[in-house]
């Protein structure tokens, strides 16, 4: 009997994002050989990483309020040879005054950038403040695929509502508003969506299997039945979408 479920060990990305969509993201920002990294709510910060292996000038920093993910990202720059080139800081993202970098990374991170009920517009105004001129922002986030039924959203996270995202369109004019072009506009595919929930949850489903009878059991059953549910309800009505954004100068 396994003491405790594990976490995460299947995930390469905290998000839908698959290997060749990312390779074609650093690739995309290394070509402007950045000398700065800034990665909000950087989780375990694979991209980071990746971004600096692939511009060797460069040098990073990721913020996030997890620890135990912070500890997972500096595993990953020891094995990858690059502790010498960032910094992984538990610390919150709010009113920050790191920056400006010459690429700033934020993928499902926006909330961390505003105490706003819809966060969108604050964060990317924050954004691009924390943006050398001539850099580059990745942003990941979450837009409506087709306005939400009552009953898809009643499924969903605790509270959710119709305005709690965007439509792609309207995303899009937030960014232009808060004074960047698109440079790149991407969406996660069904198929990315598929393997990051499911890897999300397959380590604690397969140790669920093997360890009914477990004291966390009951607890971790809740929680994966909880979440499987409001994946299936927002499969297909929530989407995910990487904006590459260039900062209008002047």
């Amino acid at each position: 009997m396994t003491d405790t479920p594990p976490r995460l060990s299947r995930l390469t990305f905290h998000g839908p994002l698959s290997e060749p969509r990312a390779a074609r993201m650093v690739q995309r920002l290394a070509v402007t050989r950045p000398r700065t990294v800034l990665d909000i709510g950087c989780g375990w910060g694979e991209l980071l990483l990746r971004i600096l292996d692939a511009a060797p000038d460069a040098k990073g920093t990721g913020i996030d309020v997890n620890g135990e993910d912070l500890a997972r990202a500096r595993r990953g720059a020891e094995a990858r040879g690059l502790a010498d080139r960032v910094e992984f800081v538990e610390e919150p993202a709010l009113a920050t005054r790191r920056g400006p970098a010459d690429v700033v990374l934020c993928l499902g991170a926006s909330q961390a950038l505003s105490t706003a009920e819809r966060p969108t517009a604050e964060a990317l105004r924050e954004l691009r403040r924390m943006v050398s001129e001539g850099g580059r922002v990745l942003l990941g986030e979450g837009f409506w695929e087709r306005p939400p039924t009552e009953a898809e959203l009643s499924g969903m996270w605790p509270g959710a509502g119709a305005d709690d995202h965007d439509s792609l369109a309207a995303l899009l004019d937030l960014a232009v508003e808060a004074g960047f072009r698109p440079e790149w506009t991407e969406t996660a595919s069904p198929e990315e969506w598929e393997e990051f929930e499911s890897a999300y949850q397959a380590d604690a489903e397969v140790w669920l299997a093997g360890n009914p009878g477990h004291p966390l059991a009951a607890e971790t059953r809740e929680r994966l039945d909880r979440h499987r549910g409001q994946w299936m309800s927002y499969r297909g009505v929530l989407g995910l979408a990487y904006l590459t954004l260039v900062p209008v100068t002047g």
